[in-house]
């Protein structure tokens, strides 16, 4: 497989704010589609709450990911399932002086039809957790607490 590259322009705004878009995302007739605000959260000096922040995106990429291998393996395995969906935690931490994001926590729940399906869905969320390739990217622990319903 060749290298594929992803593009993101960042632009400042003001205060500890700006815009953060994507080529690949947007839309010649709409700049804004495909561009999110970003800023510091607000547990640092002068952050500002209610606005993405690289430490959200950070978690959002490792759950994102998980999703999208899960629904990708999920496929090629023949699952049969009627919802996927993630609760994420992202730990910042102080480690030798630096701010690190040390753990993401995920919390996928799987809702299956029948309970014969239970054990494939296991093997393949656990599948997705070994080949997200954004966890294989980072050095923080992935933890996965994962919950199969069955509706």
């Amino acid at each position: 497989m060749e290298p594929h590259f992803y593009n993101v322009q960042i632009q400042w705004s003001n205060d500890r704010k700006g815009v953060m878009c994507s080529p690949e995302l947007s839309n010649s007739s709409d700049q804004k589609n495909g561009c999110i605000e970003v800023a510091t959260p607000p547990e640092f000096p002068k952050g500002i709450p209610g606005i993405w922040s690289p430490e959200h995106l950070f978690t959002a990429a490792v759950s994102s990911c998980l999703m999208t291998t899960f629904l990708s393996i999920a496929e090629n395995s023949k699952l049969e399932f009627t919802s996927f969906q993630c609760n994420s935690k992202g730990k910042l931490d102080q480690v030798d002086g630096k701010f690190l994001m040390t753990e993401v926590i995920l919390e996928p729940t799987v809702t299956i039809s029948h309970e014969k399906d239970r054990e494939r869905a296991e093997r393949v969320l656990s599948k997705a957790e070994a080949a997200c390739l954004i966890s294989n990217s980072i050095k923080s622990k992935v933890t996965m607490l994962p919950k199969i319903l069955v509706v």
